[in-house]
């Protein structure tokens, strides 16, 4: 059984107060054995803060990005061994935000990804259309070219220490939310694809979340969808209410 992941992306928010405030909040208030494993994803400078507030409790951490070497002369990034220092599991790759504005390419989320499985971090590989593909019907292939490049060359036996997220491009701050037969017909054709290229068992154990503009009103809803193992959430993240409200679309 693959069980729930709910992983709140804060994206360019959170100074080391608003860490520790939002984090106590979460951790008094969040229940000790929930239905779903539970992530926040800080930004870099808050990740040790993070780390310490945590202590003792459920809430696991995930980094936004991360560089595919260890160390060495790259300037202003930061590696997976830097975020395994800080208590790091996963890892968010791929972003549509780090792919628009920041030119990352599958194939750099594939070295990544490589790269985070060999230190035993779980990377987070985000995929999805644009709202321009999606009217040309071009959603299956966009996903298709994604899915195959982004796990180029990952061993069977490593595909189990992975998550998807499927995050349509054009849902994404935009307040719009895929409808719950959209986002089971893209995750049936992902689970598809991964079965074509591995087989059906390790298809079926691979967590696949949604994001997307996902709201407390929206989570109830889609947390019904079959094959839907949970959600990377942005704004509704960042308040304590929302965020809970969200995990709690997983307790029934």
């Amino acid at each position: 059984m693959r069980k729930p992941l709910v992983v709140g992306n804060w994206k360019m928010n959170g100074t080391l107060e608003e860490t520790l405030k939002l984090l106590t909040e979460l951790k008094h208030k969040l229940p000790p054995n929930g239905a779903c494993d539970v992530a926040v994803s800080p930004p870099f400078t808050a990740l040790y803060t993070a780390q310490v507030g945590l202590h003792e409790t459920m809430l696991l951490l995930a980094g936004q990005n991360m560089h595919w070497e260890t160390d060495g002369a790259f300037t202003g990034e930061v590696s997976g061994s830097f975020l395994k220092d800080v208590g790091c599991s996963f890892v968010i790759l791929g972003h549509s935000e780090r792919r628009r504005m920041f030119g990352e390419t599958d194939e750099g989320v594939n070295k990544k990804a490589l790269a985070a499985l060999a230190l035993e971090l779980t990377p987070i590989i985000c995929i999805g259309e644009t709202w321009e593909q999606r009217e040309a019907g071009k959603t299956e292939a966009v996903l298709e070219a994604q899915i195959k490049k982004g796990l180029s060359g990952i061993p069977m036996n490593d595909l189990g220490g992975l998550v998807v997220a499927y995050e349509p491009v054009w849902a994404i701050g935009t307040g719009k939310t895929a409808k719950p037969d959209d986002v089971a017909s893209a995750l049936h054709f992902i689970r598809n694809l991964v079965a074509k290229a591995y087989d059906a068992p390790t298809a079926s154990a691979l967590r696949v979340l949604y994001g997307g503009s996902v709201t407390p009103e929206t989570a109830k809803e889609l947390a019904t969808v079959k094959d839907l193992d949970g959600f990377l959430v942005a704004g509704a993240s960042l308040s304590s209410e929302k965020f809970l409200k969200i995990i709690a679309a997983w307790d029934n």
